[in-house]
């Protein structure tokens, strides 16, 4: 009988350390090399879709409290800190602590500003080339939103958007949503990125609350290093929306295999 309850005993315990070592190694996967992130809203548009899921790398700028699992351990400063490259599609902890994705835009000492809805950095415009109209895919999780005065402008299952490509100094290349004239996020600036601090801005040119603007009014205003989470590496799922938790076969009728493997 007592060999039993010390077998039980051994084995109980055996099993507590095997979760124990199992939150150890989540722990660590996703504070030090990868962790998952969802696409929340269209401010990407059009390179990141609403329900893309990306593996983003924690490694590339360092160690912060932000890059940690549950901000544990609580530690001050970044290790192993290095600064992102302009271009860098990067996730970060916004002023409310939610995590939030936006491209890397100026560094510390960069000056930054739009005039006409061109980006000008360091008091040269950054090139950018008319696409036309680009569609994107409508879908339960992406309706044709659009920022007023313009209008909806759906054509055969798509919401068509004036696209450019923009290509800055260090021949870093992508592709960007210009829908109104707005002053508000068409004309700003100069000024300067602080030290210790990034500009970032969403893809979505009329449509990103980013460095652009203060917390106070919703935005991220200059983003401070240590608040870095890390760098989006590859979408690895996309869904469109229609799939049901309780309906496992929709988990992949709802799949954008196109959009798999998308690098960033």
């Amino acid at each position: 009988m007592e060999k039993l309850k010390k077998r039980s005993a051994e084995a109980k315990g055996s099993g507590w350390r095997g979760i124990l070592w199992l939150a150890l190694f989540a722990w660590l996967l996703r504070s030090l090399v990868v962790a998952p992130f969802s696409i929340p809203s269209g401010s990407m548009l059009p390179g990141l879709y609403i329900g893309d899921y990306l593996l983003v790398a924690k490694w590339p700028y360092g160690y912060s409290r932000s890059s940690f699992l549950f901000g544990f351990p609580p530690i001050s400063g970044r290790l192993f800190s290095h600064l992102p490259e302009r271009g860098d599609v990067a996730v970060f902890q916004g002023p409310t602590g939610e995590d939030v994705i936006k491209r890397v835009i100026g560094l510390p000492g960069d000056t930054v500003a739009t005039s006409g809805g061109q980006l000008v950095l360091n008091g040269r415009p950054v090139p950018r080339v008319s696409l036309g109209p680009l569609g994107i895919p409508l879908s339960p999780n992406t309706s044709c939103r659009t920022v007023p005065p313009a209008v909806p402008d759906v054509r055969a299952g798509e919401c068509r958007y004036p696209a450019y490509r923009e290509t800055l100094p260090n021949g870093r290349s992508y592709v960007v949503l210009d829908q109104v004239n707005n002053p508000v996020a068409d004309e700003f600036g100069p000024v300067t990125v602080p030290a210790g601090t990034v500009f970032l801005m969403g893809d979505n040119r009329d449509d990103s609350a980013d460095s652009r603007f203060a917390p106070a009014e919703g935005g991220m205003g200059f983003v401070p290093v240590e608040a870095l989470v890390g760098r989006a590496l590859v979408t690895f799922w996309s869904t469109d929306g229609s799939a049901s938790w309780l309906l496992p076969w929709t988990w992949f009728t709802a799949l954008r295999t196109d959009r798999l493997g998308d690098a960033h």
